[in-house]
């Protein structure tokens, strides 16, 4: 396949070699990791040590994994990349490394550190190991990532829904959350256990499907490395690029989903599988996105216009062009469903750590209603605020946290004589990343690029000299 652009031939070299290496890395990488960590296929876990019927119980791997893998994209793997695309083929690489060597990481120790501590909440893992002012610090940032996704997700899917059917916006909000709070406080395995893993694999065969009409239309074609053409925006790769994609690369808000998945693991060698494969299925589906955003939108101005506007409408257009009717049922389940799925999984998350934060039983219905009822409304307010103002903070207060798993990550390994530098790289990278991206980006302090830049070298330097000091 052949793309001509500024003179140049584009292929997708670039782009299968990206997917191959984040195959590998499973199979490869993956094992490190879980020779690192030290799984004990003998040990009970949580889901038969503390089962309860309620959060705590057995699953099987194949439907852990679905679970968690529907969880922790929704929306994030595909809105993230079409964004991201405006970066042009550089975020293929950022998708493909930034998978292997942060977030699956992330997604890994989120969900082991979980799981070897009776499925706690990640506040609680941080409070272990960073002590307890980091504790509350995460909490309320979880606790608050938890609202953005759903309010995020929910705003997303009900927009498409109202494109769709001219459906009033506000009536396709209300019936959302109605859901929501009806997954929500209901057992892990009566809904989420059951349907959850279909939707999962939907989305998997959306990306395929897609992707497959990219690659057969001779009209398109993935592009390729080139020093113009693609990069559409104004904006800095550093850091806009490393945030914009976030799910698809690295986000915290993966890891206020492994303790549900955590509580439900049949054995430690399903981690890597549910924890490290889910992450890298994501990272494949974000790769996916966007390089059918990329081959679709070449060379046109209407995709600079859909960064910051609602990410829906280009899927849409997507979906219909490259797989014709197929394309209008492929995006209810890929922009309606899935998001709606990752909403209410962030509310449970949000009101699984309030529980814990405040020691508040929650094994009866109702108990669960009072805790996740103001959270329900919160969100629900914040769908009537602009789409891409709660994405960027979305992006933002999730790296905050990924950065926080990481360093209690590296503490874990630390403490339990391992090799650390696994961990503690990604935590640097993502703490280089935050700086910059706090210092000068539009909702931080906007400061010039050069000098944002600088500040977050020292920064990140003075924080890991901290660190190392405190804790190695």
């Amino acid at each position: 396949m052949f793309y001509k652009s500024d003179d140049k031939i584009s292929t997708m070299i670039s782009f299968v070699i990206c997917f191959l290496v984040l195959v590998a890395s499973y199979f490869v990488y993956g094992k490190v990791v879980e020779k690192v960590a030290g799984v004990d296929e003998t040990r009970q876990t949580p889901a038969y040590s503390l089962q309860d019927g309620v959060d705590y119980m057995p699953m099987s791997q194949i439907k852990n994994f679905l679970v968690n893998f529907l969880n922790i994209a929704g929306l994030g793997p595909i809105f993230g990349a079409i964004q991201g695309a405006l970066f042009g083929p550089a975020a293929f690489l950022w998708i493909t490394l930034g998978t292997i060597f942060i977030g699956c990481i992330h997604d890994f120790f989120s969900g082991f550190m979980s799981m070897r501590d009776n499925g706690l909440t990640m506040p609680n893992i941080v409070s272990k190991y960073l002590g307890k002012n980091t504790e509350r610090f995460l909490a309320v940032l979880m606790v608050l990532t938890g609202i953005l996704v759903s309010a995020t997700f929910a705003k997303g899917a009900a927009d498409l829904i109202t494109n769709l059917t001219n459906i009033p916006i506000l009536i396709c909000i209300i019936i959302i959350f109605i859901y929501f709070l009806i997954a929500t406080i209901f057992p892990v395995d009566k809904i989420i256990g059951r349907i959850y893993p279909v939707f999962g694999a939907l989305l998997l065969i959306m990306a395929v499907i897609m992707t497959g009409g990219v690659i057969l239309n001779p009209a398109y074609s993935i592009p390729e490395f080139t020093t113009q053409g693609l990069y559409l925006t104004e904006k800095s790769i550093f850091p806009y690029m490393f945030v914009t994609i976030a799910c698809g690369a690295i986000s915290g808000f993966h890891a206020s989903q492994s303790p549900i998945v955590a509580r439900c693991l049949e054995n430690e060698k399903d981690a890597r599988p549910v924890f490290f494969g889910s992450m890298v299925v994501e990272g494949l589906v974000a790769l996916c996105w966007a390089g059918i955003a990329m081959a679709f939108f070449h060379g046109q101005p209407q995709l600079a216009v859909i960064y910051g506007a609602e990410p829906s409408v280009a899927v849409k257009q997507m979906a219909t062009a490259l797989v014709g009717p197929v394309g209008l049922v492929l995006t209810i389940i890929g922009v309606v469903i899935c998001p709606i799925t990752s909403g209410d999984t962030a509310l449970r998350s949000a009101r699984i750590t309030i529980a814990d934060q405040f020691h508040l039983n929650h094994e009866k219905i109702l108990s669960r209603i009072k805790i996740a009822v103001p959270l329900f409304l919160v969100s629900f307010g914040l769908t009537f605020v602009d789409f891409s103002l709660i994405w960027r903070y979305f992006a933002w207060s999730q790296l905050i946290v990924a950065t926080i798993v990481l360093y209690s990550a590296t503490v874990y390994l630390i403490k339990t004589k391992k090799h650390y530098i696994i961990a503690l790289a990604p935590a640097i990278f993502c703490t280089l990343i935050a700086f910059g991206y706090i210092l000068q980006a539009p909702e931080g302090l906007r400061l010039p690029s050069m000098t944002a830049n600088i500040i977050s070298v020292i920064a990140t330097a003075i924080v890991t000299a901290i660190f190392l000091k405190k804790f190695r």
